[in-house]
């Protein structure tokens, strides 16, 4: 996405020799100096066979070389065809260079117009470059590398050496070929003669001069992480693919999806899978792929585009846009139509931004020390970023959700981009996690990210946690931050908000949600050890909060009491040493670890007596959800029944599939819509949002 005939890369031909803003080197001059040694072999030292046939010939006199392969990547073990034209029967010399570590891995000399490359089957995963020369050619500097030809190498037994997948976005890549030129290009989107429909094979469709990918591209291998590469258009329809990995990283500037590639990664999440985008303006338009997939279609315009009078999800608009209407941020929680960005000569603004920590407890800043409010990544922003609406409380920030970001969408940071419009578009840049249905989704925010890893350990860290957590390298205990150390000690839900009690004596408030939102003050709860609340009106019961108090009172009271009314109401007595405290189908249970006990009592009539249901199962606290009780106990074991009456017999508790939250015989729980939270006096707010899954 960018504005028009700002961007560098676009309405004019992009210089391959001039170092990126992540610092690339000249990738020509690279497999031209390689290329010297005319027949290098694979990284073990054994010579590479010749896959062309050398025969001497002469410069051309006419067009200049050009190539291009029959798809965007090749599986090991493989063949890709290779086509060429202007060569005019001169002898051509191809250097095959894996492009993450420069390392040549063929040199051939072919005759055109056709050479197709088997690739060998111990050739890494990867992402490599194919460059033809003819000797003495003299090449215009306006070809845009149409001599370079870019392809991906898929593992051959997807992911068996790596749980982590990285596409390269070969769609947006081709998308700026031949920017402004007229029916060839899809920029500008105002031009009136731009290209609706370009073709993957044609020469061209390189990494544009900025390399916005090849930060992160490099950092990988360094950073120890065995990784497989595919090319974005692998994800179209990529269900199989996807299901042999544990992580899909989506790196850089990924703009263009067709609406099979979001269907096969919004399933590989929902199933369990882990997502990171490590990009910005992700998703921005829609795409269509014809001719088995060599051709790229995208009218930016629903009036021109046939295919929204025969399937309006399909108009290849903006996905945001009418008629598709499906916003990018219910995939990535965040988008364009709120970010910022810094075009042309404004590109320079990047070095100056940072990123200021909105939720340093959170697993993600996990090891960088920071603090809330403290800035980080500097150089990282840009040069357009993603964010979403977000609304404020007392400094701390939460997602609306009104732009279609997702409700569990979780704010880490934020910054303000709002002075960016002077080199462009003003807005904001976020940073979040958020969950996708089984899956967990994390989203730098900025296409950038990938240029400050190789120096700032802050964000080399960030980006370690959200690749090990993700991958399930290391998976964590279930439980996530939800807020900072308080002293809360009982919790509740009641109408669809989280009440607690403090030491001090005081009723608070909050929302229910994963963003570490501070507490209101509501009202007084004097010696409360244990809340519950129903879920929704059972047995002619409203909806009103419960409290045992430490000398053994229950007492009742409406969520948020009027101005006129008593706060709580003694309506009856709870077993001496309750501490835990549950209201399911009209009946209050509770625990009493001195003795183990779990007792039972009619909300309907809260004065009568409780009656013993047996066993704890090693319970301190209770929690009611989805007509079942869960428990913690002592030891740190996250349990779970239905919630049996006496008439049922007896209904032992069972371990679920995560732990309980860190050890603590003060530790509360609460329970609402599929997500349990957990806390005890002096800890945080935790939060366990997949109680129910067993671990992966």
């Amino acid at each position: 996405m960018t504005t028009e005939g700002t961007a560098p890369g676009e309405g004019r031909a992009p210089d391959r020799g001039a170092v990126g803003a992540v610092g690339a080197a000249d990738s020509a001059g690279a497999a031209d100096s390689a290329g010297t040694a005319e027949a290098a072999g694979p990284a073990d030292g054994r010579p590479a066979p010749d896959r062309g046939t050398a025969t001497d010939g002469h410069p051309p006199t006419g067009e200049p070389l050009r190539a291009w392969a029959d798809r965007t990547s090749c599986v090991q073990g493989g063949d890709l065809a290779f086509h060429l034209t202007g060569a005019a029967g001169a002898a051509v010399r191809v250097t095959v260079t894996e492009a993450i570590g420069e390392q040549v891995r063929l040199t051939a000399t072919v005759h055109a117009p056709d050479w197709t490359l088997t690739v060998p089957e111990e050739w890494p995963s990867s992402l490599y470059r194919a460059t033809f020369d003819v000797p003495e050619e003299n090449r215009p500097t306006t070809c845009e590398a149409e001599h370079e030809v870019w392809f991906a190498v898929r593992a051959a037994r997807p992911g068996t050496a790596a749980r982590i997948l990285v596409p390269i976005p070969f769609a947006t890549w081709r998308a700026y070929t031949h920017a402004g030129q007229p029916h060839r290009g899809l920029y500008y989107a105002e031009q009136p003669y731009r290209a609706a429909r370009v073709s993957f094979a044609s020469p061209g469709g390189g990494p544009p001069p900025e390399r916005w990918e090849e930060g992160l591209l490099r950092w990988l291998p360094g950073a120890g992480y065995q990784v497989d590469f595919c090319s974005g258009l692998d994800l179209h329809n990529g269900d199989e693919l996807l299901s042999h990995y544990s992580l899909l990283v989506v790196n850089g500037h990924d703009e263009y999806w067709t609406m099979e590639m979001r269907d096969s990664v919004e399933a590989f999440a929902r199933r369990g899978g882990g997502v990171a985008f490590l990009a910005a303006n992700t998703a921005w338009w829609q795409m269509r792929l014809e001719d088995d997939g060599r051709t790229m279609v995208c009218h930016r315009d629903a009036v021109t585009d046939p295919m929204t009078a025969v399937d309006p999800r399909r108009t290849t608009v903006e996905w945001s846009s009418a008629p598709v209407d499906r916003p990018e941020n219910t995939m990535t929680g965040l988008s364009f139509r709120r970010g910022a960005g810094a075009w042309g000569e404004g590109m320079a603004v990047m070095g100056k931004e940072a990123y200021t920590a909105r939720f340093a407890d959170h697993w993600v800043f996990e090891g960088t020390g920071l603090t809330d409010g403290e800035p980080f990544a500097r150089g990282a922003l840009g040069y357009e970023t993603d964010a979403c609406a977000l609304e404020w409380t007392d400094g701390v920030p939460r997602a609306t959700g009104v732009d279609g970001t997702p409700g569990s969408f979780v704010v880490l940071a934020t910054a303000d981009l709002r002075h960016w419009r002077e080199y462009g578009q003003g807005g904001a840049a976020t940073m979040g996690v958020f969950r996708l249905g089984a899956g967990t989704v994390f989203n730098a925010g900025t296409i950038n990210w990938g240029s400050v890893l190789a120096d700032d350990p802050v964000t080399d860290r960030i980006t370690r946690n959200v690749l090990d957590r993700l991958s399930g390298a290391a998976p964590g205990d279930g439980w996530d931050a939800a807020g900072g150390p308080d002293e809360v000690r009982a919790l509740a839900v009641c109408e669809s908000v989280l009440f607690g009690a403090d030491t001090r004596g005081r009723l608070l408030c909050r929302e229910v949600s994963g963003q570490n939102l501070p507490w209101r003050p509501v009202g007084t709860a004097p010696g409360v050890r244990a809340l519950a609340a129903g879920r929704e009106a059972a047995g002619g019961l409203p909806l009103e909060l419960y409290a045992a108090t430490e000398d053994g009172r229950l007492l009742r009271r409406a969520p948020e009491a009027g101005p006129r009314e008593e706060e709580w109401a003694v309506v009856g007595q709870v077993p001496r040493g309750t501490t835990g405290l549950a209201l399911c189908d009209a009946g209050l249970f509770a625990v009493t670890p001195h003795d183990d006990t779990l007792h039972h009592l009619s909300a309907l009539d809260p004065a009568g007596p409780w009656r013993v249901l047996g066993d704890a199962g090693g319970a301190i606290a209770l929690a009611a959800m989805n007509c079942r009780l869960w428990a913690v106990t002592a030891d740190g074991r996250l349990r779970t029944r239905l919630p049996a009456g006496p008439s049922d017999g007896p209904v032992p508790f069972a371990d679920a599939g995560p732990p309980g939250p860190p050890a603590d015989p003060r530790t509360t729980l609460a329970a609402h819509a599929g997500v349990l939270f957990a806390t005890a006096p002096g800890g945080p707010v935790l939060m366990c949002a997949r109680p129910a899954l067993p671990p992966r």
